[in-house]
């Protein structure tokens, strides 16, 4: 079932790329998705929107939990990890290789996950963690990578208008 976020925000969907209901396209537990028709090869690359309340405001323990739930149902490596963000809005990105099945035949997912944490405006001790990942075929990332990035950087809090 689709979620909604702990908190407001907006952003720009670049070219080429379509929103989705997440029930729809089996994206149970998110609150956005959005599919790049154009680079579909037996898997179509996608980006997706999900966050929580946390207590916990350590992005490297989310990071690390999502990890693990990942591997309930696939190999999955972490090749790269950074810390960034701003004093404001922390960031935390991590990339990762995944090795599932999908539809009963073997695939091998790249996918590259940025986590931003937000205080919560209703309860200042709580934080909004919101996770944006693109997941896609090594042989997709040329076409979404750069796509990627641009909706990264337009992720913002919502402006007071948009309560």
């Amino acid at each position: 079932m689709a979620t909604t976020l702990p908190v407001k925000i907006e952003f720009s969907l670049p070219e080429g790329w379509q929103a989705a209901p997440p029930d729809e396209v089996g994206a149970p537990g998110v609150a956005f998705i959005a599919l790049h028709l154009a680079s579909q090869d037996k898997f179509t690359a996608n980006i997706t929107i999900a966050g929580k309340i946390r207590d916990e405001s350590d992005l490297v323990t989310l990071a690390h939990e999502s990890v693990e739930r990942l591997r309930e149902g696939a190999t999955v490596t972490v090749a790269k990890q950074a810390q960034g963000g701003t004093p404001e809005l922390p960031a935390l990105t991590q990339t990762l290789r995944i090795s599932t099945t999908l539809r009963g035949f073997p695939v091998e997912l790249v996918q590259s996950q940025v986590y931003l944490l937000m205080q919560d405006p209703h309860d200042p001790a709580s934080h909004a963690v919101i996770e944006l990942a693109l997941t896609a075929k090594q042989s997709q990332l040329d076409q979404v990578a750069d796509d990627f990035e641009d909706f990264v950087k337009s992720v913002r809090p919502a402006g007071p208008e948009a309560a």
